[in-house]
């Protein structure tokens, strides 16, 4: 199904790519690049045990300039649809990343070990946001299906689940790019 736009000014970017890829750097670039000002969607909730993704985080924040607002553990299909006033839209809204906001919906769920489809409400909100969204909007989103099958069952259910939900994004997206070793390859 093709995407209609319902503003002049909404478009939407999805940014795909694995691990160390380069795709947050590449998706800043494009949302800084619409003028404006910047509002940084960081969907993931720290553990404070966990030092590794702790680093991650603080890399990402010393990339962003000042000037961005931040919205900390966000959940981007409620951000999304929050009213915005007519004389103060947002320039471009950036979500980094979906596979954070998945993993955080199924932990909030306790889907792992459900059967598929436990968060389906969850990502038909997402997707629905996301295609209504009348502003600037570029989205991260990780693609896991290119390596080994992994050899858990939370492992397949993340893999299944984030590649059904990027296709969907995809779809609403009004173009599409995956990013291999720094460089963004344009799909859509």
């Amino acid at each position: 199904m093709p995407h209609s736009s319902s503003s002049a000014s909404a478009h939407r970017t999805l940014v795909l790519g694995g691990a160390r890829s380069g795709k947050s750097a590449f998706a800043e670039e494009l949302a800084a690049k619409a003028g404006g000002p910047v509002r940084y969607l960081a969907t993931a909730v720290p553990d404070p045990a966990d030092l590794d993704f702790a680093e991650r985080i603080a890399k990402h924040r010393s990339r962003r300039p000042e000037s961005w607002s931040t919205v900390e553990s966000a959940d981007p299909a409620t951000v999304l649809t929050e009213p915005t006033l007519p004389s103060n839209p947002p320039g471009s809204t950036l979500i980094d990343d979906i596979g954070t906001w998945l993993t955080t919906r199924i932990d909030a769920r306790e889907a792992w070990d459900a059967p598929r489809g436990t968060i389906s409400a969850d990502t038909d909100a997402l997707v629905a946001a996301v295609a209504a969204y009348p502003y600037h909007l570029v989205i991260v989103t990780p693609e896991v299906g290119m390596g080994v099958i992994p050899a858990t069952r939370s492992g397949r259910l993340f893999r299944d689940e984030i590649g059904a939900l990027n296709q969907r994004l995809a779809q609403v997206c009004d173009e599409a790019y995956f990013v291999v070793a720094g460089i963004p390859l344009r799909l859509k």
